[in-house]
């Protein structure tokens, strides 16, 4: 991540690097156009978890309050990272799909708008 200081000759340890994690690893997730959450959520979670855990274990026990959450079709989910589309592995680990710590993830559900059906 680039930092931009105030001054060049400034110097500082980051105190959100990776290695103050204990082997995890900070990301965001967000839910497009599902505004009951208002901004992505910020986890902890291993590098060498599978990709196909987030949908299977993760993502339940933090969206799953959501009416809309339990109707997703998964196979036809899209994923943002770092804006950009991108097709996870769900069998490869999070670091192998080239997410690392603190990335930006979005989940775009075309056959789920937003609350019901209310996109904005």
């Amino acid at each position: 991540m680039t930092v931009k200081a105030i001054t060049p000759d400034y110097h500082g340890e980051m105190k959100d690097s990776a290695d103050h994690y204990r082997g995890q690893q900070l990301l965001y997730i967000g839910w497009d156009r599902h505004l009951m959450f208002a901004a992505p959520l910020c986890i902890p979670v291993p590098p060498e978890m599978p990709f196909g855990a987030l949908p299977e274990a993760v993502l339940p026990g933090l969206y799953g309050q959501h009416p809309d959450f339990a109707g997703i079709d998964w196979g036809r989910a899209e994923w943002l990272k770092g804006g950009q589309p991108f097709t996870p592995d769900p069998a490869r680990s999070l670091a192998e799909n080239g997410i690392g710590h603190k990335t930006s993830l979005r989940l775009c559900t075309p056959d789920r708008p937003g609350l019901a059906g209310v996109a904005f």
